[in-house]
């Protein structure tokens, strides 16, 4: 699969014994497919089927569909007979009779009525297949768009994911000396709270007891700011997100709803956990250093959803 984005425009032109049609497809982002058609009343007939074309091409976006038309001359000389004329000076005839006042039909009026059991003149089944000719090869001009566009999108988060990952490993590396301060600062907020209550007897409490209490209390620190789970889920999450972008396949993870989804549904989602998981950090930052990367990484993170929104 390809990465497409949803934003894209395509036309084309197809010709036929009865005509030429024009037609062009235009599309933006939407989290559903939502078809817009714009037809001339005398091509509405082929709606249906340019409508069952454009779902096996496309799952997601605003799509507005114009179409028009040009009838050749040869077909416009012919649809008028001598049969068809007789029958209508027979019928006139036969009015008039009766109501004397009885205007005579116009020729855009016999021309309209001079199909054979279509009363505007036209072969659906021609006229249809013209149509949805003309649609997919607007589809095909659209789709090489779209696969521009999507590559682009997918570099520009695939940047931001070596930034995030760069991120990851500079928290991982700084957490050690985080917590050996913090230790040497709890051991020195210790002996001072122990002296201030007890300046006689402090010199009492040994070496053995001091050291245990602020194992005890590293130990309850440690387990407040450790965030070795949301890194590590994060690294996942990137894996994630690079086989997306490099294969689009969208189908080795779940959607929102718990099925396998298109490529943009699936990075939304995506970015949602890993949105998660950078609030977690920051909620259990150990010291400024983790503070800033947490917000390095929800800005990071909102850069690449603003450019999902693109992808179908």
């Amino acid at each position: 699969m390809t990465i497409r984005s949803m934003t894209a425009f395509g036309n084309a032109r197809t010709e036929g014994p009865e005509g030429q049609v024009s037609l062009e497809v235009r599309s933006v982002n939407s989290r559903y497919l939502d078809v817009t058609f714009r037809l001339p009343d005398d091509l509405r007939f082929a709606e249906g089927a340019l409508r069952e074309k454009l779902s096996q091409h496309l799952t997601r976006g605003k799509v507005e569909v114009r179409l028009s038309y040009a009838r050749t001359r040869a077909e416009a000389a012919t649809v008028l007979d001598d049969a068809l004329l007789n029958s209508v000076a027979v019928q006139l005839a036969q009015a008039r009779a009766v109501l004397p006042d009885t205007p005579s039909p116009s020729l855009a009026e016999l021309v309209k009525g001079s199909g054979n059991g279509d009363t505007n003149g036209f072969d659906p089944q021609a006229w249809t297949q013209l149509s949805v000719q003309a649609l997919d090869d607007a589809l095909a001009d659209m789709q090489a768009n779209r696969e521009r566009e999507g590559q682009r999108l997918a570099q520009m988060m695939l940047e931001c994911a070596a930034s995030i990952d760069e991120v990851v490993v500079d928290v991982e590396a700084a957490m050690p000396q985080l917590m050996s301060e913090h230790k040497a600062k709890l051991a020195n907020r210790l002996r001072e709270a122990l002296e201030a209550a007890n300046p006689g007897g402090f010199a009492q409490i040994s070496g053995e007891e001091l050291s245990a209490r602020i194992a005890q209390e590293t130990s309850l620190f440690s387990l407040r700011v450790d965030v070795a789970e949301e890194l590590q889920r994060l690294k996942s999450h990137l894996a994630e997100l690079q086989h997306i972008l490099t294969t689009g396949d969208a189908k080795a993870g779940k959607t929102a709803k718990g099925a396998a989804g298109s490529v943009g549904k699936r990075l939304d989602f995506l970015f949602q956990e890993m949105n998660r998981e950078a609030n977690t950090l920051g909620s259990k930052a150990a010291g400024l250093e983790v503070t800033r990367a947490a917000i390095d990484l929800k800005l990071l993170i909102e850069q690449m959803r603003e450019q999902a929104q693109n992808i179908e």
